[in-house]
């Protein structure tokens, strides 16, 4: 096979939007043997200068509609910001294209049930970048739960904070929340029954820049999250709990991401005992997994690029992003009735 044949036969992508993420996605699509970044699209004539001067070989617009008449395009990842995501997507979806949107797909829950309906109806994959689900820490503590290794979970608890990026156009949920809502959701394997939020902006007329969630699953199990743009340090650590084993997670960690204790609580069984409440601790031995240590987003675009030639539903799939974007709104909806917890579907 030449070199013309062997790149015709890879997965022709178009990136939109090459702010923050968008050089990300262009890196790791142009790497894999399976796609190539064909165009790349952006307002701004300096960032296209950027992408010429890095990848001469790949095409730069700034015009959206061109990009999606080129047949050579045959899915297209949305980079941009939120706002934009709906609108972008759909016109792709509308172009016969593959579409991989950046979280939350979409503004509301209509939206993405509408994406959802039109890459159904066109055979088409929609795939929603929730790329912490594709670490190997991440997977791991899923495997834990699927395994029971964990016994009963009891909890979810993540913390999330650091000093900026405020964003003008969401507020610090559908920022940073969003992250760990996807992780909960896939480690978990279960989508909460209620959301009680509170928050509060501390800089005159932008949106809430510190917010806590509280969500409510079917029994025991109960999930905390706390995000904040106003914290001194940068935080990324996650708690998860069960009857049997303990799991710390910490993103910020360069190797030792995972650790699982031993460790955990009961009450004794006999009558006598349970009437005096008598509550024995159990403290065994700590351990750290080895984990798969490919970069998270190499992983996922590798899977998206799979799911569009077998047809096969993605991990992140848009139900998958459609439920992420239910909880953002119940959660917007508590947070202006100062924590009233709302019913989800």
């Amino acid at each position: 096979m030449n070199n013309e044949t062997h790149q015709a036969a890879k997965l022709g992508v178009g990136v939109v939007g090459y702010g923050y993420w968008g050089p990300n996605l262009v890196r790791n699509f142009n790497e894999l043997d399976v796609s190539r970044v064909v165009t790349v699209c952006d307002m701004s004539a300096a960032r296209l200068k950027q992408v010429q001067a890095k990848y001469p070989a790949v095409g730069v617009t700034s015009d959206y509609a061109a990009m999606l008449a080129d047949p050579r395009v045959e899915a297209v990842c949305v980079a941009t910001p939120v706002r934009s995501h709906y609108a972008l997507a759909k016109a792709a979806l509308l172009a016969g294209k593959h579409v991989f949107v950046e979280k939350p797909m979409a503004e509301t829950a209509a939206q993405a049930e509408e994406l959802i309906a039109m890459a159904a109806t066109n055979k088409l994959t929609l795939m929603v970048d929730h790329t912490f689900i594709y670490t190997g820490a991440v997977r791991k503590m899923r495997e834990l739960v699927e395994t029971g290794a964990l016994g009963e979970v009891y909890y979810y608890d993540s913390v999330r904070v650091n000093l900026g990026l405020f964003q003008h156009d969401v507020n610090v949920i559908w920022d940073l929340a969003i992250h760990d809502l996807a992780v909960m959701e896939f480690v978990l394997g279960q989508s909460p029954k209620a959301v009680s939020a509170t928050g509060i902006s501390h800089l005159r007329g932008q949106p809430e820049n510190i917010a806590y969630l509280t969500m409510f699953f079917a029994g025991n199990l109960i999930a905390h999250m706390h995000v904040n743009w106003l914290a001194p340090v940068k935080i990324r650590r996650t708690l998860l709990g069960g009857s049997k084993q303990m799991v710390v997670y910490d993103d910020l960690e360069p190797s030792e991401k995972i650790k699982i204790y031993d460790k955990g609580a009961s009450v004794a069984e006999n009558p006598e005992s349970i009437r005096q409440m008598l509550v024995s601790y159990r403290t065994g031995d700590a351990w750290l997994p080895k984990l798969e240590g490919t970069e998270a987003l190499a992983v996922e675009a590798r899977h998206f690029c799979d799911c569009v030639r077998t047809g096969k539903t993605p991990l992140s799939d848009g139900q998958a992003g459609l439920r992420t974007v239910r909880i953002l709104e119940a959660a917007s909806q508590s947070l202006k009735l100062r924590g009233q917890p709302v019913e989800l579907p």
